[in-house]
């Protein structure tokens, strides 16, 4: 063989390499993509994440199923994603509460959450609502606060479960305004929202896509929101702050997230197709119904988020004392 009919040989071979590479990385997705919600059918988590998977679908053509993997706060559905092959084809759709609050109450976490996932792309934030049953003697937190101290230990405040988020931003409140009550935890927040609306219990610092629609059917009354301003979806409900609580803000967010060694180029794919989605004007009123805020981060940008987001949280939690096995 000549030497010039080798280098043509030669560079045959390496161009169809490069155009074989370029396919298979074009062709992502070529089969259905699971998104893991680690909280029960029904809940705020879930909403969002079905909203979030059918334009997921219509973007990248293929079908997007969402996974309700309920447990520990998260923590089963996200390391479940944890474990889950790293080609792009298992998503967790998590929040504070699994990414910035789990590493630091749960002591026996088998993962880390900053180095064994990707972030991917954020997806909406939402402020906490303080709702209470309907019967409940209270209108404003003001009179809320009169109740737990003339009863103290007495309230049953309701949680999404021991570590959740909704535990953690009731346990902040409780601190900072120096009442005493029961804590009444539950798997997810629709078995606690449906025992509040049936007066089993009395309180429950939620989410907002998890309560709008027990809000709006009325069958569970909002006292406050923990926004800086009011919600357009609940504008004649006082925030925490303009109610004589300064200070108390915590913010829920929901955030796409991979396992950490998923390619770059299948990361950049999927957080193009998260903001897309997002930014589309049938998703952002959906999520603006449901109480949250449609927002985009680049991957870097909300990888630095969540970072500055777990040491906030790890604090209030060490602040706490709170801890689970």
């Amino acid at each position: 063989m000549t030497k010039s009919r080798l280098l043509f040989f030669v560079s045959v071979l390496l161009l169809g390499f490069g155009l074989n590479q370029h396919a298979s990385g074009q062709a992502y997705p070529i089969k259905p993509v699971r998104l893991v919600v680690p909280f029960p059918a029904g809940g705020g988590s879930d909403n969002i994440g079905r909203v979030l998977a059918q334009k997921l679908f219509e973007l990248l053509g293929q079908q997007v199923f969402v996974d309700n993997r309920a447990g520990a706060g998260g923590s089963i559905g996200t390391e479940a994603v944890v474990r889950s092959p790293p080609d792009g084809y298992t998503l967790v759709l998590a929040s504070t509460s699994e990414i910035a609050v789990n590493p630091a109450i749960y002591t026996k976490l088998d993962y880390d959450t900053l180095k064994d996932l990707a972030p991917v792309a954020m997806v909406a934030s939402s402020p906490m609502v303080l709702i209470v049953r309907p019967s409940l003697p209270v209108k404003s937190i003001g009179d809320f606060i009169a109740l737990a101290k003339a009863k103290p230990g007495e309230l049953n405040i309701a949680s999404a479960g021991n570590g959740s988020f909704t535990h953690l931003s009731g346990e902040l409140f409780r601190s900072m305004t120096g009442l005493t009550w029961t804590h009444v935890p539950y798997k997810g927040a629709p078995p606690a929202i449906g025992d509040l609306a049936g007066g089993r219990v009395d309180a429950m610092f939620s989410t907002m896509p998890a309560a709008m629609g027990s809000i709006k059917g009325g069958i569970v009354r909002a006292i406050a929101v923990s926004s800086k301003t009011r919600m357009p979806t609940l504008p004649d409900v006082p925030t925490v702050i303009e109610s004589g609580v300064p200070g108390y803000e915590p913010e829920y967010w929901y955030g796409v997230f991979v396992p950490a060694a998923t390619p770059k180029d299948v990361v950049a794919k999927l957080a193009d197709a998260v903001a897309k989605s997002v930014q589309s004007p049938d998703v952002a009123a959906n999520l603006e119904g449901q109480g949250a805020s449609p927002a985009t981060m680049t991957p870097l940008q909300f990888a630095s988020y969540v970072k500055e987001e777990a040491a906030r949280w790890g604090k209030v939690v060490k602040e706490s004392g709170a801890k689970l096995d």
